[in-house]
């Protein structure tokens, strides 16, 4: 994709749960002139309605793998024209951050990984208050265990990552 990588980038937005991932995305998007792709608003567009009761983490997993293939493509279709585009995956894990990494990459790229860095207590304020107003950002209700589960998964970046893409750690 050669003349594709100075114009078009591809933004990995991370953090912990209720980080402002999604609202930074879609404001990161729009000033760039880049796409935004939200895993929330795909899953609950596509299959929530559908989700077996209660939820099953395999059924949501194989789902959510499906999703990220078709956002991938279109990643791809974008990049051939030169537009960006912002991931707002969640991108809890580091694997999950270095394989989007080196995608990016390999479709001649460059990466720019951003770092939500929010304490634990003011993120659970949000959730709370994002459950009650149910605004722009709200695909969910995300109650206390499934608040802690997520903190338990969660793997902070490291500088290590700053070598497969540029580092931004906003607090």
């Amino acid at each position: 994709m050669t003349g594709t990588a100075d114009k078009a980038q591809i933004h990995i937005v991370t953090g912990g749960t209720g980080a402002g991932k999604t609202s930074y995305a879609r404001a990161l998007a729009a000033q760039h002139g880049a796409i935004c792709f939200s895993i929330d608003d795909w899953m609950v567009r596509l299959f929530w309605m559908d989700s077996p009761q209660p939820i099953s983490f395999d059924w949501t997993m194989e789902r959510i793998q499906r999703v990220e293939a078709q956002m991938r493509d279109n990643v791809t279709a974008l990049a051939r024209l030169g537009v960006g585009s912002v991931l707002d995956l969640g991108f809890t894990k580091r694997a999950h951050r270095a394989e989007f990494a080196q995608f990016a990459k390999d479709l001649g790229l460059g990466v720019m990984l951003h770092w939500l860095d929010v304490p634990a207590d003011e993120r659970w304020r949000r959730v709370v208050q994002r459950n009650a107003e149910k605004g722009a950002s709200f695909a969910m209700t995300v109650d206390r265990a499934m608040f802690d589960c997520m903190e338990d998964a969660w793997q902070a970046p490291t500088m290590a990552e700053a070598d497969y893409a540029q580092f931004n750690r906003v607090t």
